[in-house]
Formats: C-alpha cells, sequence, structure tokens
C-alpha cells in the first residue's frame, strides 16, 4: 500500500479515527490555547512562535483585511453575490482577482528587500537600495513595490503603524530591524530622485513584517490572501443583505467608451 499511502506526504497533518495533530501537537492541545495567527505560522513554518512574533504577523494580517469595494477584490466579491453565489463563490472569486497587480506587491516587495539585504553585505545599505531599485526598474517594471499609493496621499494611514510596531518589537529583540533599516532606505532613495516624498504603503510596510519574521517572498502573498479574504467574506455578507440582482461595476444608466467602427445605419 505505499504507493497509495505515499502518494501524497505531509509534515503539516497526522490523522487517524480519533487523532488529529498538526505538526506533531494535538488539535486538542491546541483548541482554546493558540491564536489563529500562531496558528497560521505553526502550519506554514512547523513551529509554534513567540506571543510576541504572534502578535507582529497579526498586525500585519489585521492591517489589510479590507480596502473598500473600489478595489477589485472587494468589488468582484460583492458583484459575485448579486449574481448569485454564495459566500463560498464569492470569497473564490475574490481571491482569484489577488494576482501581480492586485494583491503581488507584498510578495514583490519581499522579493526587493532580501535582494538590497544581499547586496548590503557587500556595499553600504543606501547603495545597494539605490542598485536594487535601478535592477528592478530594468528587468521587472517602473513601479516599484510597496512604495506610493494612489489614494492615500501624502501617507497610507497603515504603514507608519506597522512600522512603529516594528521598531517596538526590534527594541525588545524580537526581530532584528534589519528590514525596517531597508524599507526607510528605499523610501529616502526614492524621496531623493523624486524631490518629493514617495512614502511606503500598506504592501511595503507589511512586507517589513513578513520579511523581518522570516516568511518567505510567496507566502507573503498568501498571507495577504488570508487577510483580505475577511474583508471579502464581510462584504459579500453585507451585499447579501443589501440585495440586488446582476449588479455591474457601474450604474446601469452609465455606459462605456465605445472607440470602435461606426454603426451601420
Amino acid at each position: 500500500m505505499s504507493d497509495v499511502s505515499d502518494w501524497w506526504r505531509t509534515s503539516i497533518i497526522d490523522m487517524a479515527p480519533g487523532r488529529i495533530a498538526f505538526r506533531g501537537h494535538p488539535v486538542e492541545t491546541l483548541i482554546g490555547n493558540v491564536t489563529f495567527p500562531q496558528m497560521i505560522w505553526l502550519l506554514t513554518r512547523g513551529d509554534l512562535p513567540t506571543d510576541a512574533q504572534a502578535k507582529l504577523l497579526e498586525a500585519a494580517l489585521v492591517a489589510a483585511v479590507d480596502h473598500g469595494p473600489q478595489a477589485p477584490s472587494i468589488a468582484t466579491a460583492r458583484m459575485a453575490v448579486t449574481c448569485g453565489l454564495g459566500l463560498n463563490g464569492a470569497l473564490a472569486s475574490a481571491v482569484n482577482m489577488l494576482d501581480d497587480v492586485h494583491g503581488g506587491a507584498g510578495e514583490q516587495a519581499v522579493e526587493l528587500y532580501c535582494a538590497i539585504d544581499a547586496a548590503a553585505q557587500a556595499t553600504p545599505l543606501d547603495r545597494a537600495a539605490a542598485a536594487q531599485i535601478d535592477r528592478w526598474r530594468a528587468e521587472r517594471s517602473k513601479y516599484l513595490p510597496g512604495f506610493g499609493h494612489r489614494f492615500h496621499k501624502p501617507v497610507d494611514p497603515r504603514a507608519p503603524r506597522l512600522l512603529g510596531l516594528v521598531d517596538e518589537a526590534a527594541a525588545q529583540g524580537v526581530v532584528s530591524g534589519r528590514f525596517a533599516a531597508i524599507a526607510r532606505a528605499v523610501e529616502a532613495e526614492l524621496a531623493g530622485r523624486r524631490g518629493a516624498p514617495v512614502p511606503m504603503n500598506i504592501d511595503g510596510a507589511t512586507a517589513v513584517i513578513y520579511a523581518e519574521l522570516g516568511f518567505a517572498a510567496p507566502l507573503a502573498r498568501g498571507l495577504f490572501c488570508l487577510s483580505r479574504s475577511v474583508g471579502a467574506v464581510a462584504h459579500a455578507w453585507e451585499q447579501m443583505q443589501q440585495g440586488g440582482r446582476n449588479k455591474g461595476p457601474t450604474p446601469p444608466a452609465y455606459r462605456w467608451t465605445y472607440d470602435g467602427p461606426a454603426t451601420e445605419g
């Protein structure tokens, strides 16, 4: 039977009739004793975090839960409900919107910070930041992940609070503070080039936390999806209470711009 039992291999869960254990911890010892952020850490990382580490992770998760119906993921959840989908369908539709452009900046910011961290082993941090900004723009995109915001100006209100918590955690020895310094070096370099502030946004700030806590870059996107799922469920449920059928992105009286050939006749 090994060819069947070995078809899937996992160190996450051990289960048999009457027994469930996660990473070696019986579920009954976890229930009521660990928080949801601690459980996320246990399943994705393999061990239980300290209370201070879990608190910092929780802050990042709380900060990114929602950004209103103008966010494509949230709008999708609400539209899905008006098309007849249940909460599970609305949630799945919303999460599927969270790709590279809308939802991927946190993962990308962790990648950028890690590249700067590696480069800074051989050169001063400010020079490493400048070089990696240039590399990112040449190889990836003119948009630098984690900085600037099209709506929140001059400052994304979530970022300073999150960075403050990172500073507190660094002062207590919970994290190193290295990635907070890297992010601030990027912020300073961008401001110097533009001649005006380009503040860190939610993605840049949560990326600092995920990098400080040692999460791999792809997990930053996964964690963002978990966080934003809370807002998606809340908005989908609210839309269910409000009702409505087949609501599109704009009210019916408004029409799109047609720029094709003239209609004959």
